[in-house]
Protein backbone atom coordinates (compact mmCIF):
# COMPACT_ATOMS: atom_id res chain seq x y z
CA UNK A 1 0.00 0.00 0.00
CA UNK A 2 1.32 3.42 -0.94
CA UNK A 3 1.90 6.17 1.58
CA UNK A 4 -1.01 8.13 0.05
CA UNK A 5 -3.33 5.12 0.35
CA UNK A 6 -2.23 4.63 3.93
CA UNK A 7 -2.94 8.27 4.71
CA UNK A 8 -6.38 8.08 3.08
CA UNK A 9 -7.25 4.91 4.99
CA UNK A 10 -6.38 6.64 8.25
CA UNK A 11 -9.07 9.25 7.49
CA UNK A 12 -11.89 6.70 7.22
CA UNK A 13 -14.37 6.86 10.13
CA UNK A 14 -14.44 3.95 12.48
CA UNK A 15 -17.36 2.61 14.48
CA UNK A 16 -16.64 1.75 18.08
CA UNK A 17 -18.68 -0.68 20.21
CA UNK A 18 -19.87 2.35 22.19
CA UNK A 19 -21.16 4.00 18.97
CA UNK A 20 -22.99 0.83 17.99
CA UNK A 21 -24.53 0.51 21.46
CA UNK A 22 -25.65 4.14 21.40
CA UNK A 23 -27.29 3.59 18.01
CA UNK A 24 -29.16 0.57 19.37
CA UNK A 25 -30.29 2.50 22.44
CA UNK A 26 -31.46 5.48 20.35
CA UNK A 27 -33.39 3.19 18.04
CA UNK A 28 -34.91 1.35 21.01
CA UNK A 29 -35.94 4.59 22.70
CA UNK A 30 -37.42 5.88 19.45
CA UNK A 31 -39.44 2.67 18.97
CA UNK A 32 -40.77 2.91 22.53
CA UNK A 33 -41.75 6.54 21.98
CA UNK A 34 -43.48 5.68 18.69
CA UNK A 35 -45.35 2.78 20.30
CA UNK A 36 -46.47 4.94 23.22
CA UNK A 37 -47.71 7.70 20.90
CA UNK A 38 -49.48 5.24 18.59
CA UNK A 39 -51.21 3.68 21.62
CA UNK A 40 -52.29 7.13 22.76
CA UNK A 41 -53.76 8.10 19.39
CA UNK A 42 -55.53 4.73 19.14
CA UNK A 43 -57.11 5.29 22.56
CA UNK A 44 -58.12 8.82 21.54
CA UNK A 45 -59.84 7.55 18.38
CA UNK A 46 -61.48 4.56 20.07
CA UNK A 47 -63.06 6.74 22.75
CA UNK A 48 -64.67 8.83 19.98
CA UNK A 49 -65.62 5.99 17.64
CA UNK A 50 -69.30 6.61 18.31
CA UNK A 51 -69.09 10.11 16.84
CA UNK A 52 -70.41 9.58 13.26
CA UNK A 53 -72.13 11.55 10.52
CA UNK A 54 -75.52 10.75 8.96
CA UNK A 55 -73.89 8.13 6.69
CA UNK A 56 -72.24 6.37 9.62
CA UNK A 57 -68.73 7.61 8.87
CA UNK A 58 -66.51 8.42 11.82
CA UNK A 59 -65.98 12.11 12.45
CA UNK A 60 -62.68 11.73 14.35
CA UNK A 61 -60.13 9.88 12.22
CA UNK A 62 -56.41 9.46 11.52
CA UNK A 63 -54.99 11.81 8.91
CA UNK A 64 -51.39 10.80 8.33
CA UNK A 65 -48.49 12.44 10.20
CA UNK A 66 -47.10 15.87 10.88
CA UNK A 67 -43.64 16.60 9.40
CA UNK A 68 -40.78 14.73 11.05
CA UNK A 69 -38.73 16.64 13.61
CA UNK A 70 -35.52 15.95 15.51
CA UNK A 71 -35.73 15.45 19.27
CA UNK A 72 -32.42 16.03 21.04
CA UNK A 73 -31.96 13.51 23.88
CA UNK A 74 -29.05 12.54 26.14
CA UNK A 75 -28.47 9.66 23.70
CA UNK A 76 -28.28 11.88 20.66
CA UNK A 77 -30.63 13.10 17.93
CA UNK A 78 -33.86 11.10 17.59
CA UNK A 79 -36.23 11.55 14.58
CA UNK A 80 -39.91 11.47 15.59
CA UNK A 81 -43.26 11.97 13.89
CA UNK A 82 -46.58 12.88 15.47
CA UNK A 83 -49.81 11.31 14.14
CA UNK A 84 -52.29 13.83 12.77
CA UNK A 85 -55.95 13.54 13.80
CA UNK A 86 -58.78 15.13 11.83
CA UNK A 87 -61.80 16.16 13.89
CA UNK A 88 -64.79 16.87 11.63
CA UNK A 89 -67.27 17.60 14.40
CA UNK A 90 -68.83 21.07 14.81
CA UNK A 91 -66.23 23.68 15.86
CA UNK A 92 -67.48 23.91 19.46
CA UNK A 93 -66.99 20.13 19.92
CA UNK A 94 -63.60 19.74 18.27
CA UNK A 95 -60.56 18.69 20.28
CA UNK A 96 -56.96 19.21 19.34
CA UNK A 97 -54.98 15.98 19.68
CA UNK A 98 -51.50 16.42 21.11
CA UNK A 99 -49.58 13.38 22.48
CA UNK A 100 -48.74 13.85 26.14
CA UNK A 101 -45.22 12.56 25.48
CA UNK A 102 -44.56 14.85 22.52
CA UNK A 103 -45.73 18.44 23.04
CA UNK A 104 -45.78 20.74 20.00
CA UNK A 105 -42.67 22.75 20.87
CA UNK A 106 -40.45 20.11 22.51
CA UNK A 107 -37.14 19.85 20.70
CA UNK A 108 -34.81 18.77 23.50
CA UNK A 109 -35.30 16.58 26.55
CA UNK A 110 -33.85 17.78 29.81
CA UNK A 111 -33.01 16.33 33.18
CA UNK A 112 -35.33 14.09 35.15
CA UNK A 113 -35.85 16.95 37.61
CA UNK A 114 -37.39 18.95 34.76
CA UNK A 115 -39.19 16.14 32.93
CA UNK A 116 -41.17 14.77 35.87
CA UNK A 117 -42.80 18.13 36.77
CA UNK A 118 -43.44 18.75 33.08
CA UNK A 119 -45.07 15.33 32.57
CA UNK A 120 -47.19 15.80 35.69
CA UNK A 121 -48.52 19.12 34.44
CA UNK A 122 -49.31 17.50 31.08
CA UNK A 123 -51.64 15.10 32.89
CA UNK A 124 -49.54 11.90 32.95
CA UNK A 125 -50.13 9.74 36.02
CA UNK A 126 -47.33 8.46 38.23
CA UNK A 127 -47.82 4.90 36.98
CA UNK A 128 -47.14 6.02 33.40
CA UNK A 129 -43.97 7.99 34.20
CA UNK A 130 -41.70 4.97 33.76
CA UNK A 131 -42.72 4.38 30.16
CA UNK A 132 -42.66 8.09 29.37
CA UNK A 133 -39.21 8.62 30.84
CA UNK A 134 -37.76 5.51 29.21
CA UNK A 135 -38.94 6.74 25.84
CA UNK A 136 -37.44 10.17 26.40
CA UNK A 137 -34.29 9.35 28.36
CA UNK A 138 -33.41 5.76 27.51
CA UNK A 139 -31.08 4.20 30.13
CA UNK A 140 -31.18 7.36 32.29
CA UNK A 141 -34.69 6.29 33.31
CA UNK A 142 -33.59 2.96 34.79
CA UNK A 143 -35.02 2.28 38.22
CA UNK A 144 -37.62 5.04 38.05
CA UNK A 145 -40.52 2.98 39.34
CA UNK A 146 -43.78 4.62 40.48
CA UNK A 147 -42.54 4.25 44.07
CA UNK A 148 -39.26 6.01 43.26
CA UNK A 149 -41.07 8.84 41.48
CA UNK A 150 -43.50 9.22 44.38
CA UNK A 151 -40.53 9.57 46.77
CA UNK A 152 -38.99 12.18 44.47
CA UNK A 153 -42.23 14.16 44.41
CA UNK A 154 -42.54 13.97 48.19
CA UNK A 155 -38.99 15.28 48.57
CA UNK A 156 -39.71 18.12 46.19
CA UNK A 157 -42.91 18.97 48.08
CA UNK A 158 -40.90 19.35 51.28
CA UNK A 159 -38.31 21.44 49.43
CA UNK A 160 -41.10 23.69 48.14
CA UNK A 161 -42.59 24.14 51.63
CA UNK A 162 -39.21 25.23 52.98
CA UNK A 163 -38.68 27.55 50.02
CA UNK A 164 -42.02 29.34 50.45
CA UNK A 165 -41.14 29.99 54.11
CA UNK A 166 -37.63 31.27 53.38
CA UNK A 167 -36.38 34.57 54.84
CA UNK A 168 -36.43 37.50 52.39
CA UNK A 169 -34.98 40.18 54.66
CA UNK A 170 -31.71 40.24 52.66
CA UNK A 171 -33.51 40.61 49.32
CA UNK A 172 -34.10 43.76 47.28
CA UNK A 173 -36.11 43.46 44.06
CA UNK A 174 -35.95 46.51 41.82
CA UNK A 175 -38.41 45.24 39.21
CA UNK A 176 -41.14 42.60 39.53
CA UNK A 177 -43.18 40.75 36.89
CA UNK A 178 -46.57 39.23 37.74
CA UNK A 179 -48.97 36.95 35.90
CA UNK A 180 -51.48 34.15 36.41
CA UNK A 181 -50.58 30.90 34.64
CA UNK A 182 -53.18 28.26 33.73
CA UNK A 183 -52.24 24.58 33.37
CA UNK A 184 -54.11 21.61 31.92
CA UNK A 185 -54.77 20.25 35.39
CA UNK A 186 -57.68 20.99 37.69
CA UNK A 187 -56.94 21.66 41.32
CA UNK A 188 -58.91 20.06 44.15
CA UNK A 189 -61.65 22.69 44.21
CA UNK A 190 -64.21 21.36 41.70
CA UNK A 191 -65.60 24.85 41.14
CA UNK A 192 -62.22 26.48 40.52
CA UNK A 193 -62.65 26.97 36.76
CA UNK A 194 -60.70 30.24 36.84
CA UNK A 195 -58.17 29.10 39.41
CA UNK A 196 -54.56 29.27 38.30
CA UNK A 197 -51.01 29.63 39.57
CA UNK A 198 -49.98 33.17 40.52
CA UNK A 199 -46.33 33.84 39.67
CA UNK A 200 -44.11 36.70 40.87
CA UNK A 201 -40.58 37.08 39.48
CA UNK A 202 -38.13 39.80 40.47
CA UNK A 203 -34.89 41.43 39.32
CA UNK A 204 -32.37 41.86 42.12
CA UNK A 205 -30.13 44.87 42.74
CA UNK A 206 -27.36 43.17 40.73
CA UNK A 207 -29.64 42.53 37.74
CA UNK A 208 -30.36 38.83 38.23
CA UNK A 209 -33.90 37.51 37.73
CA UNK A 210 -35.31 35.03 40.24
CA UNK A 211 -38.61 33.54 41.35
CA UNK A 212 -40.03 35.40 44.36
CA UNK A 213 -43.30 33.59 45.02
CA UNK A 214 -45.93 31.29 43.57
CA UNK A 215 -49.39 30.53 44.92
CA UNK A 216 -52.69 29.12 43.74
CA UNK A 217 -55.50 31.61 43.44
CA UNK A 218 -57.62 33.56 41.00
CA UNK A 219 -55.91 35.65 38.35
CA UNK A 220 -58.47 38.47 38.52
CA UNK A 221 -58.81 38.38 42.32
CA UNK A 222 -57.39 41.26 44.32
CA UNK A 223 -57.57 39.13 47.46
CA UNK A 224 -55.47 36.30 46.01
CA UNK A 225 -52.71 38.68 44.92
CA UNK A 226 -52.93 40.64 48.17
CA UNK A 227 -52.33 37.46 50.17
CA UNK A 228 -49.29 36.63 48.04
CA UNK A 229 -47.77 40.13 48.42
CA UNK A 230 -48.45 40.27 52.16
CA UNK A 231 -46.79 36.87 52.56
CA UNK A 232 -43.69 38.23 50.82
CA UNK A 233 -43.59 41.28 53.10
CA UNK A 234 -44.20 39.13 56.19
CA UNK A 235 -41.10 37.09 55.34
CA UNK A 236 -38.91 40.18 55.46
CA UNK A 237 -39.05 41.93 52.07
CA UNK A 238 -38.82 45.45 53.49
CA UNK A 239 -37.85 47.46 50.38
CA UNK A 240 -40.61 47.96 47.83
CA UNK A 241 -39.80 47.45 44.12
CA UNK A 242 -39.49 50.49 41.87
CA UNK A 243 -41.59 49.10 39.00
CA UNK A 244 -44.11 46.28 38.52
CA UNK A 245 -44.96 44.76 35.13
CA UNK A 246 -48.14 42.81 34.41
CA UNK A 247 -51.32 42.36 32.41
CA UNK A 248 -54.01 44.99 32.93
CA UNK A 249 -56.65 42.34 33.73
CA UNK A 250 -54.87 41.17 36.86
CA UNK A 251 -56.30 41.78 40.32
CA UNK A 252 -52.60 42.25 41.08
CA UNK A 253 -52.80 46.01 40.48
CA UNK A 254 -55.48 46.66 43.09
CA UNK A 255 -53.41 44.66 45.58
CA UNK A 256 -50.18 46.46 44.68
CA UNK A 257 -51.70 49.87 45.34
CA UNK A 258 -52.45 48.76 48.90
CA UNK A 259 -49.30 46.76 49.69
CA UNK A 260 -46.73 48.71 47.60
CA UNK A 261 -48.42 52.11 47.08
CA UNK A 262 -45.36 53.88 45.63
CA UNK A 263 -44.54 51.30 42.96
CA UNK A 264 -44.69 52.48 39.32
CA UNK A 265 -46.93 50.45 37.00
CA UNK A 266 -46.12 49.14 33.53
CA UNK A 267 -48.69 47.22 31.50
CA UNK A 268 -47.46 44.31 29.38
CA UNK A 269 -47.51 45.19 25.67
CA UNK A 270 -47.88 41.55 24.58
CA UNK A 271 -51.08 41.15 26.59
CA UNK A 272 -52.36 44.57 25.56
CA UNK A 273 -51.73 43.91 21.87
CA UNK A 274 -53.65 40.61 22.06
CA UNK A 275 -56.55 42.26 23.90
CA UNK A 276 -56.79 45.11 21.39
CA UNK A 277 -56.65 42.81 18.36
CA UNK A 278 -59.36 40.58 19.84
CA UNK A 279 -61.72 43.52 19.34
CA UNK A 280 -60.90 43.81 15.64
CA UNK A 281 -61.66 41.65 12.59
CA UNK A 282 -58.84 39.49 11.24
CA UNK A 283 -58.66 41.49 8.04
CA UNK A 284 -57.28 44.58 9.81
CA UNK A 285 -55.30 42.89 12.57
CA UNK A 286 -52.00 42.83 10.65
CA UNK A 287 -52.12 46.57 10.02
CA UNK A 288 -53.27 47.30 13.58
CA UNK A 289 -50.53 45.14 15.08
CA UNK A 290 -47.89 46.98 13.05
CA UNK A 291 -49.23 50.34 14.27
CA UNK A 292 -49.19 49.13 17.89
CA UNK A 293 -45.61 48.04 17.38
CA UNK A 294 -44.75 51.58 16.27
CA UNK A 295 -45.96 52.88 19.65
CA UNK A 296 -43.95 50.77 22.03
CA UNK A 297 -40.85 50.64 19.83
CA UNK A 298 -40.65 54.45 19.49
CA UNK A 299 -37.34 56.02 20.56
CA UNK A 300 -39.00 58.70 22.69
CA UNK A 301 -42.22 59.18 24.62
CA UNK A 302 -43.19 62.05 22.30
CA UNK A 303 -42.92 59.79 19.25
CA UNK A 304 -44.87 57.08 21.07
CA UNK A 305 -47.62 59.57 21.93
CA UNK A 306 -47.90 60.58 18.26
CA UNK A 307 -48.17 56.94 17.17
CA UNK A 308 -50.71 56.36 19.95
CA UNK A 309 -52.87 59.22 18.68
CA UNK A 310 -52.58 58.00 15.08
CA UNK A 311 -53.82 54.52 16.05
CA UNK A 312 -56.85 55.97 17.86
CA UNK A 313 -57.69 58.35 15.01
CA UNK A 314 -57.36 55.56 12.45
CA UNK A 315 -59.58 53.00 14.15
CA UNK A 316 -61.89 54.91 16.53
CA UNK A 317 -64.85 55.19 14.16
CA UNK A 318 -65.05 51.52 13.18
CA UNK A 319 -63.53 49.77 16.21
CA UNK A 320 -64.31 51.80 19.34
CA UNK A 321 -63.96 48.80 21.68
CA UNK A 322 -60.38 48.19 20.50
CA UNK A 323 -59.51 51.86 20.92
CA UNK A 324 -61.05 51.99 24.40
CA UNK A 325 -59.05 48.91 25.40
CA UNK A 326 -55.85 50.68 24.36
CA UNK A 327 -56.64 54.21 25.55
CA UNK A 328 -57.67 53.32 29.11
CA UNK A 329 -54.10 52.23 29.96
CA UNK A 330 -52.29 54.94 28.03
CA UNK A 331 -50.14 56.28 30.88
CA UNK A 332 -49.14 52.93 32.33
CA UNK A 333 -48.27 51.54 28.91
CA UNK A 334 -45.54 54.17 28.53
CA UNK A 335 -44.01 54.11 32.01
CA UNK A 336 -40.88 52.37 30.72
CA UNK A 337 -39.69 55.64 29.14
CA UNK A 338 -38.82 56.81 32.69
CA UNK A 339 -36.32 53.97 33.08
CA UNK A 340 -32.96 53.18 31.42
CA UNK A 341 -33.27 52.39 27.70
CA UNK A 342 -31.07 49.32 28.29
CA UNK A 343 -33.86 47.91 30.51
CA UNK A 344 -36.75 48.53 28.10
CA UNK A 345 -36.52 45.10 26.48
CA UNK A 346 -37.16 43.60 29.92
CA UNK A 347 -39.80 46.06 31.11
CA UNK A 348 -42.28 46.26 28.24
CA UNK A 349 -43.62 42.70 28.65
CA UNK A 350 -44.00 39.88 31.17
CA UNK A 351 -41.67 37.77 29.01
CA UNK A 352 -39.71 36.29 31.96
CA UNK A 353 -42.94 34.49 32.94
CA UNK A 354 -44.32 33.93 29.44
CA UNK A 355 -41.18 32.27 28.09
CA UNK A 356 -40.71 30.07 31.16
CA UNK A 357 -44.14 28.47 30.85
CA UNK A 358 -44.50 28.56 27.07
CA UNK A 359 -44.36 24.79 26.51
CA UNK A 360 -46.69 23.77 29.36
CA UNK A 361 -49.17 26.63 29.45
CA UNK A 362 -52.71 25.90 28.28
CA UNK A 363 -55.44 28.45 28.94
CA UNK A 364 -58.48 26.42 27.84
CA UNK A 365 -57.86 22.69 27.46
CA UNK A 366 -58.38 20.64 30.62
CA UNK A 367 -57.51 17.07 31.52
CA UNK A 368 -60.10 14.72 32.97
CA UNK A 369 -58.12 14.08 36.11
CA UNK A 370 -57.46 16.45 38.95
CA UNK A 371 -54.44 16.97 41.15
CA UNK A 372 -53.67 18.25 44.60
CA UNK A 373 -52.78 21.92 45.00
CA UNK A 374 -49.48 21.10 46.74
CA UNK A 375 -48.45 18.68 43.99
CA UNK A 376 -49.25 21.21 41.29
CA UNK A 377 -47.47 24.07 43.09
CA UNK A 378 -44.48 21.81 43.69
CA UNK A 379 -44.24 20.85 40.02
CA UNK A 380 -44.45 24.51 38.95
CA UNK A 381 -41.77 25.36 41.51
CA UNK A 382 -39.43 22.68 40.13
CA UNK A 383 -39.99 23.81 36.54
CA UNK A 384 -39.19 27.43 37.36
CA UNK A 385 -36.25 26.41 39.51
CA UNK A 386 -34.79 24.57 36.52
CA UNK A 387 -35.57 27.40 34.08
CA UNK A 388 -34.08 29.96 36.46
CA UNK A 389 -30.61 28.53 35.84
CA UNK A 390 -30.86 29.72 32.23
CA UNK A 391 -32.27 33.21 32.87
CA UNK A 392 -29.89 35.93 31.78
CA UNK A 393 -29.18 39.07 33.75
CA UNK A 394 -30.72 42.40 32.80
CA UNK A 395 -29.01 44.45 30.10
CA UNK A 396 -27.37 47.52 31.60
CA UNK A 397 -27.24 46.07 35.12
CA UNK A 398 -24.71 48.78 36.01
CA UNK A 399 -27.56 51.32 35.82
CA UNK A 400 -29.66 49.64 38.52
CA UNK A 401 -28.01 51.63 41.36
CA UNK A 402 -29.19 54.82 39.62
CA UNK A 403 -32.73 53.42 39.47
CA UNK A 404 -32.58 52.52 43.17
CA UNK A 405 -31.42 55.96 44.22
CA UNK A 406 -34.06 57.68 42.11
CA UNK A 407 -31.87 59.24 39.43
CA UNK A 408 -34.31 60.55 36.78
CA UNK A 409 -34.30 59.10 33.25
CA UNK A 410 -35.93 60.87 30.30
CA UNK A 411 -36.66 58.70 27.26
CA UNK A 412 -34.31 56.12 28.70
CA UNK A 413 -31.36 58.50 29.13
CA UNK A 414 -30.02 59.57 32.49
CA UNK A 415 -30.87 63.21 33.13
CA UNK A 416 -27.75 65.31 33.78
CA UNK A 417 -27.38 66.71 37.29
CA UNK A 418 -28.39 70.36 37.58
Amino acid sequence: MTDQATTESMKLPTTTPQDALTAVLVDGARRMLVDAIEAEVAEHLASRAGETDTDGRRLVVRNGYLPERELQTPLGSMPVQQPRVRDNRPPEQREKFTPKLLPPYLRRTRSIEELIPWLYLKGISTNDFGEALEALLGPDAAGLSPTTITRLKEGWAEEFKQWERRDLSEKHYVYVWADGVHFNIRLEDAGADRQCILVLIGATADGKKELIAIADGYRESKQSWRELLLSVKHRGLAIDPKLAIGDGALGFWAAVREVWPKVDEQRCWVHKTANVLNNMPKGVQKKAKSMLHEIWMAETRKEAERSFDLFLETFQAKYPAACECLAKDRDVLLTFYDYPAEHWIHLRTTNPIESTFATVRLRTAKTKGSGSRIACLTMVFKLVQSAQKRWRALNGSNLIPDVITGVPFVDGVKKPAA
